[in-house]
């Protein structure tokens, strides 16, 4: 079987809801359009609204601390600059998020399911230009089937793969084979892509996709699978092209 994207997806809030596509336009050195375009500073972060610039994952609300959010699905609709929201316990939410009445809405549809003591959610922000990846370049997060399913085995449980929250995920690619990648290039569809480094994991892939429960000790089991909490690789693309759901994966050096 040849290697090959089986999904893309892409998270336009940072933390709040993913949307999954059919195809994309990869730019050299650029996210996935739309990925981490915007995310929720909490209470106390240091984001600057006047020189907004990139700024780290803890400036922001995470699942990791509010394991709620997992549960969010976002459709999204560039014409027009609009997102739609859902969550199994809250009614949808339209906003354009650059619209300042309506990113106010959003701040207290997302309020309820926000867990974190005193950084509750603050501000939806947005630095021109960039994406809030927690990477300080701007990454394309790979998630390997094969091994999401080793995790999944050692637990004993079903698991979806929105838990790693990648935005390309592989099929027929050996279970952690993606490491070797790392410093070589692949093409995918009619892109190409440079391979970084592994993704270390916290606690925002114990929560479930469906329910926003913590329900999964997924650190644990890659703990002890590879003796290091690390799933998927980012990579940033050096080639401009199409990339579809379906497209071939090869490893070009």
């Amino acid at each position: 079987m040849i290697a090959h994207v089986a999904e893309v997806w892409r998270h336009p809030i940072k933390s709040h809801g993913r949307e999954r596509l059919t195809h994309v336009l990869l730019t050299e050195g650029k996210a996935i359009p739309w990925d981490r375009r915007w995310a929720v500073a909490h209470e106390r972060s240091c984001f600057d609204h006047e020189r907004p610039s990139w700024q780290p994952c803890s400036e922001f609300k995470r699942v990791a601390h509010s394991p709620s959010l997992q549960a969010i699905t976002v459709h999204c609709d560039m014409p027009f600059q609009r997102l739609t929201l859902s969550h199994p316990k809250l009614r949808d939410l339209t906003i354009n998020p650059d619209d300042e009445n309506d990113a106010l809405d959003f701040i207290q549809w997302v309020m309820p399911i926000s867990h974190g003591g005193r950084l509750l959610p603050a501000r939806l922000v947005r630095a021109p230009g960039k994406s809030m990846t927690d990477t300080s370049y701007p990454s394309i997060s790979l998630i390997n089937m094969n091994s999401h399913r080793e995790v999944a085995a050692h637990l004993g449980q079903k698991l979806s793969p929105n838990r790693w929250r990648g935005n390309l995920i592989l099929e027929n690619v050996d279970a952690f084979a993606e490491r070797d990648w790392i410093g070589k290039r692949i093409r995918v569809g009619l892109a190409e892509l440079e391979i970084r480094e592994s993704i270390t994991r916290c606690a925002a892939t114990q929560a479930s996709t469906r329910t926003g429960e913590r329900d999964a000790d997924t650190l644990g089991a890659l703990k002890a699978i590879l003796g290091t909490p690390e799933m998927g690789v980012y990579a940033v693309v050096t080639k401009t092209g199409d990339l579809r759901a379906g497209d071939a994966i090869e490893v070009l050096e």
